[in-house]
């Protein structure tokens, strides 16, 4: 790490760091909640070496990192933050509450435009969830960009054509059910249902829910072929919105294209766009 760092001094580039508090959180049940956030704990923890309190964890983090730099001898070795943010789903601790904040977009690179329904949930489900906008470009939460409260919010993406109101769910008259388990699972292979995890936004579903979820994911993906809504009969087409309180089943993006495109793939078309609404 000593060689890492005097390269980056000899060529006077700064040492980024990622700082995530919500991974505190997520790999330690016992962590204070509180104080995965900027707004802090009412208790400060108190350095004991420094004496300084911190009431959050990324203030310690970064503070961690300036002392271990000028112990090394590189005290004024610029910082950068290079991610930090807040999943919106597919964990118990990931909501579209706790990312509210202003930010002054000049200091920050933003890691995650759009959600990526297709990443590797090895770390966790919620790595496919950090992204500011909906897989269609619709903002999940309000952030003023400007850092200064002059309300420069997310602008949605404008004119976004989606296919028809069309949902693909459990059908109530099937009559064997044994192989249920294997069509959800086939489902989620190819379609993305994290949102089924503990604690994430349609967790409450039913047994009979999670089946349609699953179902309506791949169904959506495979840009509403109809030969996508059947699962060895245990699927059926309906033209009622079948979402649940949070639990939003979605719709996919129309696309000229015939081949199945994943509604984050789509997203992707959109990024360019989007990107230049948020200048």
């Amino acid at each position: 790490m000593i060689a890492i760092v005097q390269f980056l001094a000899k060529n006077k580039a700064p040492f980024t760091i990622n700082i995530y508090p919500f991974l505190s959180l997520y790999g330690n049940d016992d962590f204070p909640f509180n104080y995965a956030f900027f707004d802090g704990d009412t208790t400060p923890i108190v350095d004991a070496t420094t004496g300084i309190q911190y009431t959050n964890v990324f203030d310690a983090n970064f503070d961690t990192l300036v002392s271990s730099l000028k112990a090394a001898g590189f005290g004024d070795m610029t910082i950068v933050v290079g991610e930090v943010g807040w999943p919106t789903d597919g964990d118990k601790n990931a909501n579209a509450e706790a990312p509210h904040c202003d930010l002054d977009i000049s200091k920050f690179t933003l890691f995650g435009l759009i959600d990526e329904d297709a990443k590797s949930i090895a770390p966790g489900s919620f790595e496919r969830h950090w992204g500011i906008f909906r897989y269609d470009g619709q903002p999940k939460f309000l952030v003023d960009l400007s850092g200064q409260a002059q309300n420069k919010l997310l602008v949605p993406a404008k004119n976004v054509l989606y296919l028809p109101k069309k949902w693909c769910m459990f059908n109530p008259n099937a009559k064997d059910v044994t192989k249920l388990a294997d069509n959800i699972n086939y489902a989620c292979t190819y379609a993305d249902c994290t949102a089924l995890e503990y604690g994430s936004s349609c967790n409450n579903l039913d047994a009979n829910g999670n089946a349609s979820y699953a179902f309506n994911m791949y169904y959506q993906v495979q840009n509403q072929d109809d030969l996508s809504c059947n699962f060895e009969g245990l699927a059926s087409l309906t033209t009622q919105n079948i979402s649940q309180g949070n639990c939003n089943f979605i719709i996919q993006i129309a696309t000229s294209s015939t081949f199945s495109l994943r509604p984050s793939l789509v997203g992707l078309l959109l990024m360019s766009l989007s990107a230049l609404m948020l200048l």
